[in-house]
């Protein structure tokens, strides 16, 4: 069972399984759950239509929903309790570098200082992958109107940054699986996650059900 106050955050690009993911752990460990409710951005569906012109908007409305999740009232409650997020707030600055020109990720920069936003370090991060191809397929399957102009081209730029991002992370341990060869809905496939989830996980480890079952 996992012990109270600890924090893990479920993260990936969109359309990997993130919301799924983390409701689940949730649900198995009653924990808090934090959603990311994108839906309230009144910007982004502009931004998948025209990118470098709602870049700047999008990302700040962004930035300003996340921050005021993680106040001091929420670095108490991770302190005293279990929580599980579907975003970490620091990938916010990855999508503002790979968004924003120059002269905009200069201001964000300084609109993300200014905010002063705590620092939240995860106990734990699950870090969800899936190739542009398949993340395409998923988010076309969901219908949502406004994601329609998301092109497989942007996605791969997301899934670079992601993979550099996390690649040099090593502020907690990280554990990785690849949701093309993995589907955390197969009952036996989730019961070796949440054991996994329960051992102490060190450094960066990658979540393969098949090898695990040899």
């Amino acid at each position: 069972m996992m012990s109270k106050n600890k924090f893990i955050v479920v993260e990936g690009p969109i359309g990997v399984g993130k919301t799924t993911l983390a409701t689940k752990l949730s649900n198995t460990f009653n924990s808090k759950l934090i959603l990311e409710n994108f839906s309230e951005n009144p910007f982004l569906k502009h931004f998948y239509r025209d990118p470098k012109r709602y870049a700047f908007p999008t990302q700040v409305s962004f930035l300003l929903q996340r921050s005021s999740e993680f106040t001091d009232i929420m670095l108490k409650e991770i302190a005293s309790t279990s929580l599980i997020s579907d975003y970490f707030i620091k990938k916010d600055k990855l999508f503002a570098e790979t968004n924003l020109n120059k002269e905009e990720l200069v201001l964000y920069n300084k609109i993300y200082e200014g905010l002063d936003i705590p620092s939240v370090k995860p106990s734990l991060i699950i870090y969800l992958q899936a190739d542009a191809a398949t993340l395409i397929k998923r988010i076309k399957s969901r219908g949502e109107q406004f994601e329609s102009g998301i092109t497989e081209g942007y996605l791969q730029s997301v899934i670079d940054a992601y993979t550099n991002y996390f690649h040099n992370y090593n502020e907690c341990p990280i554990l990785i699986i690849n949701t093309s060869n993995v589907n955390i809905n197969k009952s036996n496939d989730y019961i070796m996650l949440v054991e996994e989830i329960n051992k102490n996980i060190k450094g960066k480890k990658y979540f393969n059900p098949s090898t695990l079952r040899s």
